[in-house]
């Protein structure tokens, strides 16, 4: 019994094996299934039959190496027995005359296709058959199919064979020339979402089949587990077959997912047999089929000669008076799909190397593509808890962005930051927000001090990971820097409050109003049961020049004057917290903190709104784009300057500043040239505010607040490599660790820093 008879190699990695198994063959119905196994330690693979022959007692299966188990199936040639063939199981295929009936089959789904096609002429229905490949080697059992249809409408990725494009467009002609009654899809699950979305728009009545995502096949595992419409199925005792627009594909999708890289380990095992193993197959991984079929559609130099998308922005002269309206708008689908095809799937990708949280960043690209959006958000998912955030204000052109080819090529990076935003952003407006994977509760708390981007990252982290993360914050709101630093022009807070209200569902629970070394002690937390911390209390603290009259009223730091506006909306009328609408006002600094202090001050009626850094612009530290967007609201930009007094009036309010002319030196230690001052060289400026913008020191509260805690030079708190303080249980990130950096590299101390504490309560 199951000793295979044939063997035929239909295209590179697939084959049809005909099977003796006389009493399947003399059960089976199209859509019946079988479960296969290939050694005594093998897996359970469904495999649906594509047909049986009850007279010679065989039948027949259609088989693509994928993994492991499928590669081991596909190592077997004629005359070898296959360990398990279990079957036929399922239900069977619903087949009446239905009238004009459009079949769509992609990849090896044309093997299960071809029953059904079969069944359907049979009941005297009008069958049109549409099959689909990336190539023409890849479009199997063509001469049968033309013998059960009516017609037969081959499409190809390439254009190789047939007509050149999708099966969607396939099947969309056949929809717009004639009546359709009834569809049937099956082959990728990504094809027949899109198949489903197509019909749908048409209100045809559309079958699926979802075998691919069984293990046991007979409803004792439930690993198969379904949504169709609201309701949970299984795929084995329900199915494989479901109408398709009740199916959640993207709950499938994920499901799909969920042994991939213990897939990816075991595919290891047949390293002892390089010559049949050929690349690895995932669901989303570069060698994944789809992933292939992108790379094939365009050359890489074609990817090339495409411009680099424009952001699309409020009109300068608009938004230079609107306070909480966001400028940049993102970009649209059309021009997602367009960027997108500028990443050339790099085999080695150097824009991995520049991000600080490891993003998959060709994967969640490739994703927006092939039209995956939703699935390109929980790629970035998987690394980043605040993909929305860090799309709009992550330097990516220091970052990911700098190392992308392109650059090497003489052409613009890929903008990844723009499809990073536009992925989370599509997620968001969709309503269908992922929530990532949780592992079981393993009951040991984690205590995080601080809401911004280092304990957000950290506390996301350890939420997947099964830990009890309970977050403190000491003010009212929950962000951090992202809610009192960023204007709303920049980040809304509504973009942050959702990336927040994720972390709450994954189970993070937020204490406000918390002060951790004065409401609460560490040892204090340490006796409710905490048994990891992670500080990430960051660098509240703003430095002032110490230059004479810069106590003068109307002088404010950048901390103080952003947070009045955007923690504590002063500016609004309705608020009790009051604020300085200067009309003549000078910031001090050359930051992205220096931009939004100056940009704030425009929109807060500002006549004459000035940037004063003492180096030249090439040496200022602020986002390009965050220069070309102050000026283009009117910002003046006063480089090579610097205050070295304030000038008060008889009230102690700020009416002038003293600046001292400088010329560019030999660079420091940051690698950019030092200011040297002129001599004799001054001119004073009337102003009536002044925004001091020059660099923070961390909130020394939390770390003094630990006995025995080592701190740095600066009293930030001294970590290892692994983000682990000179206390064992207690851990740092984030600004609290490097004194003032990115959101992104404060995300990635929270992620470094949570992959160790867990390597250390797992010891414990």
């Amino acid at each position: 019994m199951n000793r295979i008879l044939q063997k035929e190699h239909f295209s590179e990695k697939v084959f049809k094996l005909v099977v003796e198994a006389p009493l399947i063959a003399k059960s089976r119905k199209a859509g019946h299934f079988v479960i296969v196994r290939v050694g005594e330690k093998g897996e359970r693979m469904p495999l649906t039959i594509a047909a049986a022959d009850p007279v010679k007692g065989t039948i027949t299966l259609v088989v693509q190496e994928v993994g492991l188990s499928s590669t081991r199936l596909c190592e077997l040639n004629v005359g070898d027995y296959i360990t398990d063939v279990v079957g036929p199981l399922g239900k069977a295929t619903h087949i009446e005359n239905f009238g004009t009936v459009v079949c769509a089959g992609g990849g090896v789904g044309v093997a299960p296709m071809l029953p059904i096609v079969q069944a359907l002429k049979a009941a005297g229905n009008r069958v049109i058959t549409v099959l689909a490949g990336r190539t023409k080697k890849l479009i199997i059992l063509e001469k049968e199919m033309r013998e059960s249809s009516d017609e037969v409408i081959i499409m190809t990725d390439d254009g190789s064979y047939g007509q050149k494009g999708l099966v969607t467009e396939g099947v969309e002609a056949v929809i717009k020339r004639e009546k359709v009654d009834k569809c049937f899809a099956i082959g990728p699950a990504i094809m027949m979402k899109f198949v489903c979305l197509l019909t749908k728009k048409y209100d045809i009545p559309t079958d699926v089949s979802l075998n691919t995502i069984m293990v046991d096949g007979t409803g004792m595992c439930g690993a198969c587990r379904i949504t169709v419409g609201g309701k949970t199925k299984f795929v084995c005792v329900d199915g494989p077959e479901f109408d398709g627009h009740q199916v959640d594909f993207d709950e499938m999708l994920k499901r799909m997912g969920a042994f991939k890289e213990i897939e990816r380990e075991e595919i290891h095992k047949l390293d002892e047999h390089p010559a049949t193993c050929e690349a690895e197959q995932t669901a989303s991984g570069r060698n994944a089929e789809w992933r292939e079929a992108l790379r094939k559609q365009m050359k890489p130099k074609e990817r090339t000669q495409i411009p680099r998308v424009k952001m699309n922005e409020l009109d300068p002269e608009y938004r230079s008076h609107s306070r909480k309206e966001e400028v940049n708008l993102g970009l649209n689908e059309e021009q997602a799909l367009t960027e997108a095809k500028r990443c050339l799937d790099c085999a080695n990708p150097s824009c991995m190397e520049g991000c600080p949280v490891g993003i998959d960043i060709p994967g969640f690209i490739k994703n927006i593509e092939r039209g995956e959006f939703l699935e390109a958000a929980r790629t970035l998912k998987k690394t980043s808890a605040l993909p929305a955030v860090c799309g709009r204000v992550c330097p990516q052109e220091k970052q990911c962005e700098s190392k992308c080819i392109h650059l090497k090529m003489g052409h613009e990076a890929v903008a990844i930051g723009y499809l990073e935003r536009f992925a989370a952003d599509y997620e968001r407006e969709s309503g269908q927000i992922s929530v990532p994977e949780i592992a079981d509760k393993n009951g040991i708390k984690v205590a995080v001090v601080g809401s911004g981007p280092a304990g957000l990252s950290f506390a996301g982290d350890m939420a997947k990971m099964g830990y009890d993360v309970t977050v403190f914050e000491a003010l009212h709101e929950i962000g951090g820097v992202l809610k009192y630093g960023i204007p709303e022009f920049r980040l809304p807070n509504k973009i942050v409050d959702v990336e927040i209200e994720n972390l709450s569902k994954m189970g993070v629970t937020f204490v406000k109003d918390c002060i951790i070394g004065k409401t609460l002690s560490v040892e204090e937390l340490e006796a409710e049961g905490f048994k990891g911390i992670f500080v990430a209390s960051g660098a509240g603290l703003p430095n002032f020049m110490n230059i004479p009259g810069e106590n003068s009223i109307n002088i404010m730091s950048s901390n103080e004057y952003l947070t009045r506006v955007n923690l504590m909306d002063a500016a609004s009328e309705d608020s009790d917290t009051p604020v300085t609408f200067g009309k003549r006002v000078a910031v001090i600094g050359g930051g992205n903190t220096a931009m939004d202090s100056v940009r704030t001050a425009r929109r807060l009626g500002a006549e004459k709104a000035m940037i004063i850094y003492r180096r030249s612009e090439a040496e200022m530290p602020a986002r390009l784009e965050e220069v070309k967007h102050a000026k283009e609201e009117g910002v003046e930009f006063l480089t090579l300057h610097n205050p070295i007094e304030y000038i008060a009036d008889e009230k102690g309010r700020v009416k002038q500043v003293v600046l001292q002319k400088m010329e560019l030196g030999e660079p420091d230690a940051s690698g950019r040239r030092s200011p040297v001052p002129i001599p004799g060289a001054t001119v004073t400026l009337d102003i009536d505010m002044a925004i001091v913008s020059v660099g923070v020191s961390p909130n020394p509260i939390v770390p003094h607040s630990i006995p025995g805690l080592e701190l740095g030079r600066k009293g930030t708190i001294a970590v290892n490599e692994d983000m682990q303080s000179s206390i064992p249980t207690i851990y740092a990130g984030g600004d609290i660790v490097r004194g003032g950096a990115t959101v992104i590299l404060a995300m990635g101390d929270g992620r470094r820093a949570a992959a160790a504490m867990n390597r250390q309560l797992q010891k414990a």
